[in-house]
């Protein structure tokens, strides 16, 4: 049975839609515009209990984790964190995972589901990261097991007076570690300005959804925490991605992808890619016409004209934006150039948010959205 939050069956919840991307968890709380604004201007809360979380103990927990994922690892700080990749060997992206290293234990949380097919003889079956984890694990001195563990994510600018109330101390800087009581508080950089995960024990996930919203924080869904990752830029695996997508088009080199430390499935595209030359794509925010009241589905085309020149990604409701995507086109779409997404019976004009671009396109203000509505 596929996993189900407790807080679903809280008094105001609602549970999303059939085939989401992300279930399990409440999408909204009754209102998604209210929830996106308190988590921009106050303090909101989103379960994120879906998330797989995996612990690596033991001595060569760094320096064998350095030689599996994308980031350098073997200098990581205690009480700090940061984010990796799986690649596969021709560098394409096979999952994506964050990362907190506190009191001898790096703890990774990822999304659910089976990752790393690529290291799978033909025809074999579709791996977990934690099985992953262990077919690369050899001789090394590591202890790798999945952690009863959830995921709250704390969100606006009035995050670090709530972490004060509940007795929370974390460093200001992008992903800032700490213990707290059972698990772990870990700073992002996103989505938003302000923006704090907390792994907590999964049986007391009730309880801390509690501590936390008599604290301050407004519930809010995956509706508000989807429309305001769309907004910072921050893919979703498998949504955002394809099968051919590589990190330099979703903007997880430096961030999740070091491009200067070898040993690592996948690397020399990474390096290859990011020394001499451009990635075929490039990841944009879409404005999208929300007049006709329908909206692209992620997975379908973006469209100049008659020729295809992208995939749509994450599509949100956005409480200033309006009705916006991440899409995936080519570098040779113009910034201006107006666009069709989705396809049959719900297909809408687009455009670029040119700030979405790369410097060397860039261009001020907000104009794709006043030019495709005004």
């Amino acid at each position: 049975m596929s996993y189900q939050s407790p807080l679903l069956e809280t008094h105001g919840s609602i549970a999303p839609p059939d085939g989401h991307a992300e279930p399990g968890v409440p999408w909204h709380w009754g209102d998604p515009f209210a929830e996106q604004r308190t988590a921009a201007r106050t303090v909101a809360v989103v379960d994120r209990s879906h998330r797989e979380v995996l612990t690596v103990r033991g001595d060569d927990r760094l320096s064998w984790l350095h030689l599996v994922i994308s980031q350098h690892m073997t200098e990581l700080p205690d009480e700090m964190g940061t984010e990796a990749l799986v690649l596969d060997s021709h560098g394409r992206i096979d999952t994506h995972m964050v990362l907190a290293h506190v009191g001898g234990t790096v703890w990774l949380d990822t999304d659910p589901g089976p990752v790393a097919t690529s290291a799978l003889p033909k025809g074999g079956e579709k791996q977990t990261l934690l099985d992953y984890f262990e077919a690369m694990k050899f001789w090394s001195k590591v202890d790798i097991a999945r952690s009863e563990h959830a995921v709250l994510t704390v969100l606006g600018p009035e995050a670090d007076a709530l972490l004060t109330k509940l007795d929370i101390q974390l460093g200001t800087e992008p992903y800032a570690v700490a213990a707290i009581p059972g698990g772990v508080a870990r700073r992002m950089p996103w989505p938003g300005r302000s923006s704090v995960d907390l792994l907590v024990p999964r049986a007391e996930l009730a309880d801390w959804w509690q501590r936390v919203t008599d604290a301050g924080a407004r519930p809010a869904g995956t509706w508000a925490f989807d429309a305001l990752r769309v907004e910072s830029l921050r893919p979703r695996l498998g949504v955002d991605t394809d099968e051919r997508a590589i990190p330099h088009e979703v903007n997880w080199i430096g961030s999740a992808a070091h491009v200067a430390k070898g040993c690592y499935r996948g690397q020399e595209t990474v390096a290859k890619v990011h020394n001499v030359g451009r990635p075929p794509r490039q990841m944009v925010l879409l404005h999208l016409d929300g007049s006709p009241e329908i909206a692209p589905e992620p997975g379908e085309p973006v469209r100049l004209g008659e020729r295809v020149v992208g995939r749509v990604g994450s599509v949100a409701q956005h409480h200033e934006l309006g009705p916006v995507a991440l899409a995936l086109v080519k570098r040779s779409v113009p910034v201006d150039a107006e666009l069709l997404a989705g396809e049959e019976d719900h297909v809408v004009q687009a455009a670029i948010d040119p700030d979405s671009m790369p410097a060397e396109h860039a261009a001020p203000g907000r104009e794709a959205a006043q030019r495709l509505r005004g």
